[in-house]
């Protein structure tokens, strides 16, 4: 497991996110997301944009930072093409 719950894990501190309040904005149990936040699971990709735009509508900074964060190597890496 790795690169988005890291990701998630990194936001949610630096941003001072709780995981009941990324749940409510995304409609899920605060289980599923401390699963991701723990790394026991993996959200699919789609997910991941839900995840984004939960976070856009709690702090648009927030979510900038998921996506450089969990696609940020890849994001370089083409800039660099």
């Amino acid at each position: 497991m790795g690169r988005v719950g890291k990701a998630l894990k990194q936001v949610l501190k630096n941003y001072d996110i709780s995981q009941n309040k990324l749940a409510v904005a995304l409609g899920v149990r605060r289980s599923v997301v401390y699963r991701w936040y723990h790394e026991l699971t993996d959200p699919t990709a789609e997910t991941v944009a839900d995840i984004a735009q939960a976070l856009k509508s709690i702090n648009p900074s927030a979510a900038a930072e998921l996506i450089r964060l969990y696609l940020g190597e890849f994001l370089e890496s083409d800039q660099e093409d």
